[in-house]
C-alpha cells in the first residue's frame, strides 16, 4: 500500500527515517571499529548500504535487495572488514615495493573486487613458465629439519657498473639492456663460461671477453638485468642471439635505466650521465615533500647529530612512532649508493688530464658524538669523473686525529687496489693509484711503521698499506684541505665548499 506524505516532511516517512537511523548506527560502529575519522563517514555509509542490499530481508521472503533485483543470488567471497589493511599494486621501477599499504574503505561500483587478484595470477602464471622454460631450479624433496627462508641473488656492485659506463664513455662503446627471468647463477655462469667470457676475479657478475681483433666484450649481470658493452654492435648482437638460443631473453635496446637509475648519452661530446631524478621526485611525493624548498647543500655547517636529540618522554616517543624517520633514511641511503652527493653525476671521456685511478680521503676525528668513533669518507675518480665513494664509521676508536686518517687511508687502500684489478682485468692499464690525503703525519706513518709511540694502539691488520707503497702499487700523496673533495664525505660544508669538492670530482647541477 503506498503511503502519502506532506512535500519536504521526510521525518514522516517512518520506513525511510527508520533504514536512515539503521544505516547511521553502521556508520558509527564502521568508524568506531576502525579507528578512522568522522570524514570517512559517507565511505562508511557505502558501505552499510552494499552489505545491506546483500543481507537477507524478512520482507522479502528472507532473500536478499540484490537478488531480487538483479536475478542473481549475492556473493559473499569478496567481502571485506571495513577498516582493515589493504593492499594496492603499483609498479614504480623494480628496486621499489610492488604494493603500497592502505586502509579499505568500501566497494567501487562497477569493479570487480578480484580484477587485481586476476592480473596477479596472470602475471605469476607468465613468471613461472619463463622459470620452468629456463629450468631454473630442480624440485628435490626437502631435507629432515631443514627449511629455507632467504633468497640468493648475485648482484653486481655499484662501483662496477660506473666503471663500465666510465670505459664506454672514454672509448665511446655501443651499450644495450636486456631482460631476462630470473636465471640460476651456476647455470648462467657456465653457459657464459663456454662462450668463451672469463668471470670477473673482483665482481661475480662481471663477464668479459676479447675478441680475435683485440676488442673486448663487456657485460654485467643484475638478477634479470644485463647490460652488454662492445665497440661494434654486431658482437652484442651476436651475444644476445647465444643468450636467445638458451634463455627466454627480452631485447631493451640501447641501454636506458639500471637499478632506477636513468642512463643519458651525448655521443658527440662523449658524455655519459646516470641520473637519479624520477627516484628522487617520487621519494619526495612519498613523504609529502614535493612542494619542499630546495636547499644548496645537504646540511647546514653547524648540524650534528647525537642520540642526545632521540626522543626521550613518553609523549615524543609515541609521537615519533608516527614518523616514518627509517624508511626516509632508507630511500635517502639508496640514492647516496647511487649518485652520491648530487641527485645526477657525468662521465666524461675529456675531463680532466688525470690518468690512472685517483682517490681522496678524509676522516673526522671522533665525529660520532655518542661512541666517539672517526667518520672515514673517500671518493676515487677515472679522469676527473667520481666512479665510487663510502662514509662510514671507523670500527674502533682512533686516539688521535693521525690515527683516524691513517686508519682512512688502509680503506682507501683497499679501495684502490679493487678499482686497479677490476680496470686491469677489464683491459683498462691505468697507472698507479694515487691516493691525496690532507694529513702530512698520517702520511708519514704509511711510510715509518716506527714513526710515533701513539701508532701502538692500532691494530697490525692496519699496517699491511706500508707493504703496498713501499711495493709501489699506490701512491700516498699530500693535498690541501680546500682540494680535498673527501672533506665533503665527513662533515657539513658551507656552500661554496660544497659546490667546490662537486665540481672536483665531476658532479654538476
Amino acid at each position: 500500500m503506498r503511503h502519502l506524505i506532506v512535500r519536504h516532511t521526510p521525518q514522516q516517512n517512518g520506513v525511510a527515517e527508520q533504514m536512515n537511523r539503521t544505516i547511521m548506527e553502521k556508520v558509527r560502529c564502521m568508524l568506531s571499529n576502525a579507528n578512522l575519522p568522522k570524514l570517512f563517514w559517507a565511505e562508511a555509509a557505502c558501505t552499510a548500504y552494499f552489505l545491506t542490499n546483500r543481507s537477507p530481508s524478512v520482507a522479502i521472503e528472507k532473500k536478499t535487495p540484490q537478488e531480487v533485483w538483479s536475478g542473481n543470488p549475492a556473493n559473499y567471497s569478496d567481502l571485506k572488514i571495513f577498516g582493515c589493511p589493504a593492499y594496492a599494486h603499483v609498479d614504480n621501477g623494480k628496486l621499489e615495493p610492488r604494493s603500497i599499504k592502505c586502509v579499505f574503505l568500501g566497494y567501487k561500483a562497477g569493479v570487480k573486487g578480484n580484477e587485481d587478484s586476476e592480473k596477479w595470477m596472470f602475471a605469476m602464471q607468465k613468471e613461472m613458465e619463463s622459470l620452468h622454460k629456463n629450468k631454473t631450479w630442480d624440485l628435490v624433496k626437502l631435507p629432515k629439519g631443514v627449511d629455507f627462508t632467504d633468497v640468493f641473488s648475485l648482484v653486481v656492485k655499484h662501483s662496477s657498473i660506473r666503471a663500465l659506463l666510465g670505459i664506454v664513455a672514454m672509448h665511446d662503446l655501443e651499450l644495450e639492456q636486456l631482460d631476462s627471468p630470473r636465471q640460476w647463477y651456476k647455470r648462467f655462469d657456465s653457459f657464459m663460461t663456454s662462450h668463451d667470457f672469463k668471470r670477473s676475479s673482483f665482481d661475480s657478475c662481471v663477464y668479459f671477453k676479447k675478441n680475435s681483433d683485440g676488442s673486448f666484450v663487456y657485460l654485467l649481470l643484475y638478477v634479470d638485468d644485463m647490460l652488454i658493452a662492445a665497440k661494434d654492435k654486431r658482437e652484442i648482437r651476436k651475444v644476445k642471439a647465444q643468450l636467445s638460443e638458451e634463455f627466454e631473453m627480452k631485447d631493451l635496446g640501447p641501454a636506458k635505466k639500471i637499478l632506477g637509475m636513468e642512463i643519458l648519452r651525448d655521443r658527440k661530446v662523449s658524455k655519459l650521465y646516470l641520473s637519479q631524478k624520477g627516484y628522487i621526485e617520487k621519494v619526495l611525493c612519498k613523504f609529502n615533500m614535493q612542494s619542499a624548498k630546495p636547499v644548496s647543500t645537504p646540511l647546514a655547517a653547524h648540524f650534528r647529530l647525537s642520540s642526545a636529540l632521540s626522543p626521550q618522554s613518553d609523549d615524543e616517543i609515541e609521537y615519533m612512532s608516527h614518523v616514518p624517520y627509517s624508511s626516509v633514511v632508507g630511500s635517502l641511503m639508496y640514492a647516496m649508493v647511487c649518485s652520491r652527493p648530487d641527485l645526477s653525476y657525468a662521465v666524461s671521456a675529456f675531463g680532466r688530464t688525470e690518468n690512472g685511478v685517483i682517490g681522496y680521503v678524509d676522516a673526522d676525528f671522533a665525529g660520532d658524538l655518542d661512541k666517539r668513533r672517526s667518520l672515514t669518507g673517500y671518493v676515487f675518480t677515472v679522469r676527473g669523473c667520481a666512479i665510487s665513494w663510502k662514509a662510514t664509521l671507523q670500527t674502533t676508536v682512533a686516539l688521535s686525529t693521525t690515527e683516524a686518517e691513517y686508519m682512512a687511508i688502509i680503506e682507501a687502500c683497499k679501495k684502490a687496489i679493487w678499482l686497479k684489478g677490476l680496470f686491469s682485468e677489464l683491459n683498462e692499464d691505468l697507472q698507479i693509484s694515487t691516493v691525496f690525503c690532507d694529513s702530512q703525519s698520517a702520511i708519514f706513518l704509511t711510510k715509518d711503521q716506527m714513526f710515533h709511540e701513539r701508532t701502538k694502539c692500532i691494530d697490525v691488520w692496519y699496517h699491511f698499506v706500508h707493504d703496498i707503497i713501499a711495493h709501489g702499487d699506490i701512491v700516498v700523496s699530500k693535498i690541501s684541505t680546500h682540494e680535498n673533495p673527501a672533506d665533503m664525505m665527513t662533515k657539513s660544508l658551507p656552500i661554496t665548499n660544497f659546490e667546490h669538492c662537486l665540481d672536483l670530482v665531476g658532479v654538476h647541477y
